[in-house]
């Protein structure tokens, strides 16, 4: 399955970043042939995939995504070491998940995976 987010240029460059360096996920720069869109990313995100578009003429994206995790708290306590803190007043949620958000203000819930 692939996902789209759409991100303002101002952004971009963080949000790519943000995939690459601090999640650590697999992100892979493509050619791209569109009118619209500047400059394209494909990120593997589990089964799915995330192309990361680059958009000269947005002002926000607003796509949220799960990202599972053994550990909740190991997880979020890495992510507060890198600047990402949780943002849990987005919407309710259960114990033992968060809401942080991306550079562009894409929102992710990080939960616990299933087993």
């Amino acid at each position: 399955m692939n996902i789209a987010i759409k991100i303002p240029k101002s952004k971009y460059s963080q949000t790519v970043a943000f995939y690459r360096d601090i999640l650590k996920l697999e992100v892979v720069e493509k050619a791209i042939d569109n009118p619209t869109v500047s400059k394209t990313h494909r990120v593997k995100f589990g089964n799915n995939v995330v192309w990361l578009d680059c958009v000269d003429n947005y002002t926000h994206s607003e796509t949220w995504l799960e990202l599972n995790t053994p550990d909740v708290d190991k997880a979020t306590n890495y992510l507060k070491s890198n600047g990402v803190d949780t943002c849990d007043e987005l919407e309710q949620l259960p114990e033992n998940m968060h809401w942080i958000t991306d550079p562009a203000g894409t929102v992710l819930i990080v939960k616990k995976r299933d087993e």
